[in-house]
């Protein structure tokens, strides 16, 4: 595990005493996170939907160390969301890091149901996210300061297996979003402002879908958080998480093959075709 002091030399975003703020921040991957940030020395600040879990993810942090708030916030409105960016900077002074995390997995159905679903999980995982990078990055930038904005993206939105639809979906929006902020921010004069994508794998968060113990091939949000470090260290963009049951080889030949469903004209999701299944195989197998 990358140690903190080697992470504060190498990113001052994460110097003790700046400010981290986390959408999500209740429980998962985005506790994991507050709490991490927290041992730092940070400036914590957690956004969620109000309620007991976000009473007890604060004082949890807070069992960490350093300054903790706890807003209740609905990231799918862009006004709860700027009103969080007022209050954070007015509490705290500038953000250094911001984790736009907030995200739900519930399925909606088939491309041609429930359209109101579909609209509020887009709100939530893709305008969330939107949501975050407008209300925080233009003072991210003016303060002139070494910063770091990262979006939970997933698997899901890169080789969208069939199961959720909306789900990958609305994450595929959150990577092409993501490497085309980087690209903004990166061509921006004077910027120190710099976005990455993490790309969890298995989890157990409270989107685990009938789960209420973590299940053997899961990470812990944890186990996420210690995993991230490390590429932002060496400035990678994507951060390509494994888990207890897929391996780092495994995941990138997955997305070789996606890929090449466009190279080779094959049908689309044609990992999942019975007539390419021993081909996918035999492309596994190598």
């Amino acid at each position: 595990m990358t140690s903190d002091a080697e992470i504060q030399s190498a990113l001052p975003a994460f110097a003790s005493g700046n400010v981290a703020v986390i959408t999500g921040g209740a429980s998962g991957i985005g506790l994991a996170a507050a709490k991490r940030f927290a041992a730092m020395g940070m400036k914590t600040v957690i956004a969620d939907l109000g309620g007991p879990r976000l009473d007890q993810a604060r004082q949890a942090i807070a069992d960490f160390g350093g300054d903790v708030l706890a807003l209740a916030t609905d990231v799918s409105r862009a006004d709860e969301v700027d009103r969080l960016a007022e209050t954070a900077h007015n509490a705290f002074g500038a953000v250094s890091v911001l984790m736009n995390n907030a995200g739900v997995g519930n399925n909606p159905g088939k491309p041609w149901e429930n359209r109101d679903a579909w609209k509020r999980l887009f709100d939530i995982n893709f305008w969330g996210v939107v949501h975050g990078v407008e209300a925080f990055a233009p003072r991210m930038l003016a303060s002139g300061k070494p910063a770091l904005i990262i979006n939970t993206g997933s698997k899901q939105g890169i080789t969208t297996p069939p199961g959720n639809l909306a789900y990958n979906v609305s994450k595929a929006g959150v990577k092409t979003f993501t490497e085309g902020l980087a690209h903004a921010l990166r061509n921006e004069p004077g910027s120190k402002l710099a976005a990455h994508l993490l790309i969890p794998g298995f989890t157990y968060t409270g989107l685990t879908e009938g789960a209420t113990e973590k299940p053997a091939g899961a990470w812990t949000g944890e186990q996420v958080i210690d995993f991230m470090l490390a590429p932002l260290k060496r400035g990678d963009f994507y951060i390509l998480c494994p888990d207890n049951e897929v391996a780092r080889p495994t995941d990138e030949k997955r997305m070789a093959w996606a890929i090449g469903d466009i190279i080779e004209n094959r049908p689309a999701l044609s990992r999942w075709h019975p007539d390419h299944k021993d081909a996918f195989a035999a492309f596994m197998d190598r």
